[in-house]
């Protein structure tokens, strides 16, 4: 194909539609406008800029359509072309994404979590943090103090990713009828507990990480974070630099799921990288605020 025919193809091809070709379903739960999550099995794909690019959160793959149909299915160029050509006026099986959010100018990071007060009792994001999603005030009121918590808007909660230097980079948005993160915002650490704390417990989103908290009880050397369901440079590097101070524990307390597992021998990795110690908790149903749920009940 010439080159011109090849950008029209890439133009009128979702990576959604060779995904779900290919037998892969979309986990709504766990999926934004901004990145849609598709599964098949223990295989994870995110589909991103508007089903233009993709990539594996469990390895470093990534690409564009032509690129995710030599993934899929092992091939040369020629081939992944001719499969995408043959997907031209595919029509997704789910419904069209719908944001919720105005057109408004797009303030910077810092000044949008600036101008967002913290939640207080009876508030939207205090009653789905203690009331939806069981998070004892004295956790809320300890993330509140540590700076870590913004109300958002129509109910939700915002938990700050937080950068080495104690910056606000973006972050976790979670509400009743809403999940994402921070439009032009990164993905580091959520951060709750002593910043020189000697053991890190780390899960996949920062409502785990309070959940967690609360279930093991008040324990002074704990640093309770989360990577906001991804795992991006940054955090890796966040974590690096963290598991490399003298007489650390790296706790990998991930989802329990395929996911999870994945992300917790990443982070054996890291441990073993630097020489500290390392440690599976697995919660024991899918996440630790489904414990803490449970537990209430």
């Amino acid at each position: 194909m010439k080159r011109e025919e090849l950008e029209a193809l890439r133009a009128r091809v979702s990576c959604e539609a060779v995904l779900e070709q290919a037998g892969y379903e979309i986990d709504l739960k766990e999926s934004t406008r901004r990145a849609v999550k598709y599964r098949q099995g223990g295989n994870i794909v995110i589909v991103t800029h508007a089903g233009c690019g993709w990539f594996d959160p469990l390895s470093d793959e990534k690409g564009d359509v032509f690129g995710l149909a030599m993934f899929l299915d092992k091939v040369p160029f020629p081939a992944a072309a001719e499969k995408v050509g043959a997907l031209v006026g595919f029509q997704l099986s789910r419904p069209e994404w719908r944001s919720s959010r105005s057109s408004l100018r797009v303030e910077g990071v810092g000044e949008r979590w600036l101008s967002r007060r913290a939640p207080s009792p009876g508030s939207g994001a205090w009653r789905y943090l203690c009331w939806a999603r069981c998070i004892p005030a004295t956790i809320v009121r300890q993330a509140i103090r540590e700076g870590v918590l913004r109300e958002g808007p129509f109910g939700s909660m915002w938990a700050a990713h937080v950068d080495s230097n104690g910056c606000v980079v973006g972050w976790e948005e979670r509400g009743p009828e809403w999940r994402g993160f921070s439009t032009g915002g990164s993905k580091v650490l959520f951060r709750l507990g002593p910043t020189d704390a000697s053991r890190l417990c780390i899960t996949e989103a920062a409502i785990d990480a309070m959940s967690l908290a609360a279930l093991e009880g008040p324990r002074e050397q704990t640093l309770y974070l989360s990577t906001g369901g991804g795992w991006s440079p940054a955090t890796d590097a966040a974590l690096g630099v963290l598991a490399a101070r003298p007489g650390f524990n790296l706790v990998a307390a991930t989802d329990a799921n395929s996911q999870g597992d994945a992300y917790a021998e990443r982070l054996r990795v890291i441990a073993e990288s630097v020489g500290c110690d390392w440690q599976r908790l697995r919660p024991p149903a899918d996440d630790w605020n489904e414990v803490l749920e449970n537990r209430g009940r």
